[in-house]
């Protein structure tokens, strides 16, 4: 009698977006900790931004030429383009070219289960998940959001009429300075039951114990359709 074949898991894909005046490689280097506990659960795929931040007048020689590798999402004033997550703005440039990044990326570099943001970079993916809940494309499962915010340009009101029904972890810092505690309370309510991860430091993906697993749980809700015949090759 044929013994029955066989099933192992596949590792999820995680699409991870950096946040602001990060690129993708040095958010690759800021989550090694993450990486390594997540190693058999998932793969990590890092984008960089494509809109380069302007050095600022005060910047050394040196500075400006280390300026190209600072990137941001989208930009929430003008003449200098800066961004400031507690700015009330009515402007938002950049943000098209953005999506249409994590777009090529999917397309490209994908097929991708969830995403993994930062600070502006969950702000980002928050309005991501919006766009894709009116239409969708990208097929997101799930997203990771640590130090998320609601965006403070009146450009993006409309990103936050509806409840978010893709499911969310949510991370955040007691003490963290730039992005406080309550902005990123405030950001839960755009999401259908989020999930809370918090921790009593600051603006930083926390990787101890209890985080730890928190992010494996979390995980592992989208693991059990990810069971695939053994002689099938794993990437």
């Amino acid at each position: 009698m044929a013994a029955a074949a066989e099933t192992q898991t596949r590792k999820l894909r995680i699409l991870c977006i950096h946040g602001y005046r990060q690129n993708g490689q040095t958010f690759r280097e800021k989550t090694g900790s993450l990486r390594k506990i997540l190693k058999k659960h998932a793969e990590c795929v890092f984008i960089t931004a494509p809109h380069i931040i302007p050095p600022s007048p005060s910047q050394s020689a040196e500075q400006h030429t280390d300026s190209s590798e600072q990137r941001g999402w989208w930009f929430s004033a003008d003449n200098p383009h800066t961004f400031s997550a507690s700015q009330q703005s009515q402007i938002s440039i950049g943000l098209d070219e953005s999506v249409e990044v994590v777009k090529k990326a999917f397309l490209e570099k994908g097929p991708f289960d969830g995403i993994l943001a930062f600070s502006q970079g969950a702000a980002f993916v928050t309005m991501l998940l919006a766009m894709e809940q009116e239409n969708p494309g990208l097929e997101i499962r799930f997203a990771i959001l640590v130090a998320g915010f609601r965006s403070k340009s009146s450009a993006h009101c409309l990103f936050y009429d509806t409840l978010i029904e893709c499911p969310t972890l949510h991370v955040f810092g007691d003490s963290d300075n730039v992005i406080p505690k309550e902005m990123s309370l405030d950001h839960l309510k755009y999401f259908k039951d989020p999930i809370i991860l918090e921790h009593d430091g600051g603006h930083f993906i926390p990787t101890s114990g209890p985080h730890k697993n928190g992010y494996i749980r979390f995980l592992n809700m989208f693991t059990q359709n990810n069971l695939l015949p053994e002689h099938e090759n794993i990437i």
